[in-house]
């Protein structure tokens, strides 16, 4: 590709635009011979100071914004070089790399997903019912990148615009039908996912989460809205959970702008989907739905083995989703009830002990909240073959609350370092307060003492239900160590991650294997309680 083929009238040049380009690049330490390189300003570091660097390796054009640094030392040693100057350079990486892969996602449907919590499971939800339906799907999202069955670690939730157009277009030579991407709160401010065409895009909620970054919950929401205001294609679907008060707010900005918006809701019987008598146990949730499907009112019964209300909510965007494009309601049905596991989202470990344990991701205040009313719900109107009822002499021996016949719930928690302080005592007194025992541990401290975080968590606390645990690994065993029969170990906040970030440096840390191998550390458990899959994984995601 030409230089010239890339360019806007609003870009300004010096050089020959007939040079060849072979590449786009925005690390200079990345550049090849033959590539355009774009001084992006990054969190830590500006491009614009590794101009040379990047002319050094091998860049044949440089994009620049205007004013930002006198280039014109560089310009002078090298004439042939092509020199474009820009307003914004993030948006120019966002344009140059959509032209350059020939704008792929005008060639191929691509779902968007944000919101706070529950755009993994969603994808998730999405791709397995587009399986079901026949179609072949790409996945970027948080755990991993798919592109069929191919699989690929996901360094970034949404990953920068190069790489995102060069998955899309992968995507599409891969033969791929659809492409389902979460959008996440950085990349849309940082413009990673611009000049994409979204066909179909879903709001799931927004808590308090990444105030370090965006200052403000309006700049937060402000930032989310743009897969909607800016970046859904004329005439596509914008699925909306409206029991979300900022899904209220997005559905008022669209409705002025005559957008096609299907609405979700557990408490508003006027959405476009709805569901009611939800029955959730510790292995599935059913419910009834209620959906308008070409101006004719349908309610059927909805199997999942998800468990819990949020991911009813999770389960019905996914069917807002489906019903945009079509698909009929027993291939929906099916999608949801085949879907796959979800690491790190409500993942049970399991190799036949007499309680519960679970990982999830639950990082944020409204997300641990979730999660542990879910849990508290599970533990009130469900009951573990065998576990309930039990009193073991561990549960006498420990400085747990009883809680008589019923099982107790005990979780593992922390906060990340270098991130939103204020949400680390919010989290403190959900925990403890929803919680029968805490433990409150270290999560990813980054360059943060682990102690003062804790001591943050501690500011919210106003029960004497916890002890702190810095070491992680240590508070997981502790845990299972305390559960009796029919408890609920519950240990929140790192999820599918296998790592622990200290000092910037990441050391390998599952919370899954650290969990399993505290259980297995136990006294023998009855063979007949567990399959032989499960005896060799010890993991059960649900």
């Amino acid at each position: 590709m030409k230089v010239k083929e890339v360019l806007r009238k609003d870009f300004s040049v010096k050089g020959d635009i007939d040079r060849d380009i072979s590449g786009v690049a925005y690390d200079s330490r990345n550049v090849k011979n033959g590539d355009l390189f774009v001084a992006i300003k990054g969190e830590k570091f500006d491009a614009h100071d590794f101009i040379g660097d990047a002319v050094k390796r091998g860049a044949v054009a440089v994009v620049y914004e205007d004013g930002k640094k006198d280039l014109s030392e560089l310009m002078n040693m090298d004439s042939n070089i092509v020199w474009i100057g820009v307003k914004d350079c993030r948006d120019a990486l966002a344009a140059i790399s959509s032209i350059f892969c020939e704008k792929p996602s005008e060639k191929v449907p691509v779902i968007g997903i944000t919101g706070t919590n529950g755009k993994t499971t969603t994808s998730y939800l999405i791709k397995s019912i587009m399986e079901r339906w026949g179609k072949k799907v790409g996945l970027i999202g948080t755990i991993n990148y798919m592109i069929k069955d191919m699989v690929y670690d996901a360094p970034h939730t949404t990953p920068e615009s190069v790489e995102f157009q060069f998955l899309i277009r992968r995507m599409l030579d891969n033969g791929c039908d659809y492409v389902i991407s979460e959008v996440s709160s950085h990349a849309l401010s940082q413009k990673r996912a611009d000049y994409t065409k979204f066909a179909a895009s879903v709001f799931t909620n927004l808590t308090r989460d990444h105030l370090d970054f965006h200052k403000t919950m309006e700049d937060y929401f402000s930032a989310k809205a743009r897969l909607f205001t800016e970046l859904l294609s004329e005439g596509s679907v914008a699925a909306i959970n409206i029991d979300d008060p900022y899904g209220e707010m997005l559905v008022n900005i669209l409705e002025k702008k005559k957008a096609n918006v299907l609405t979700y809701s557990l408490k508003k019987p006027d959405a476009d989907v709805t569901a009611f008598d939800i029955k959730t146990t510790f292995k599935e949730t059913s419910f009834r739905i209620k959906m308008n499907i070409n101006n004719e009112i349908v309610e059927d019964r909805i199997i999942s083995p998800l468990v819990g209300i949020i991911n009813v909510y999770n389960i019905l965007s996914a069917i807002c989703v489906a019903q945009s494009f079509s698909v009929p309601l027993k291939i929906i049905k099916e999608g949801i009830f085949k879907v796959g596991a979800v690491k790190g989202r409500f993942e049970r470990v399991d190799i036949g002990q007499d309680f519960l344990a679970v990982v999830d991701y639950a990082h944020t205040e409204d997300a641990l909240e979730q999660l542990l009313l879910n849990t508290r719900q599970l533990l009130e109107t469900c009951t573990l073959a065998g576990m309930h009822g039990k009193k073991s002499a561990k549960s006498e021996q420990t400085f747990l609350p009883d809680r008589g016949e019923r099982g107790r719930i005990i979780t593992v928690f922390g906060c990340g370092g270098n991130r939103d302080r204020g949400k680390r005592a919010k989290m403190g007194e959900i925990a403890t307060r929803l919680s029968d025992f805490a433990i409150i541990t270290s999560d990813n401290p980054r360059y943060e003492d682990p102690r003062d975080i804790i001591s943050d968590i501690e500011m919210g606390v106003n029960n004497d239900n916890y002890i702190i645990v810095p070491d992680r690994n240590i508070a997981i065993s502790m845990a299972v160590e305390l559960a009796s029969s029919g408890d609920i170990v519950l240990i929140a906040g790192k999820g599918h991650e296998d790592y622990q970030e200290i000092q910037g440096k990441r050391y390998h840390f599952s919370d899954s294997e650290i969990l399993l191998n505290a259980i297995s550390g136990m006294t023998t458990l009855s063979s007949n309680k567990t399959d032989e899959t499960d005896k060799k994984t010890g993991v059960i995601r649900c």
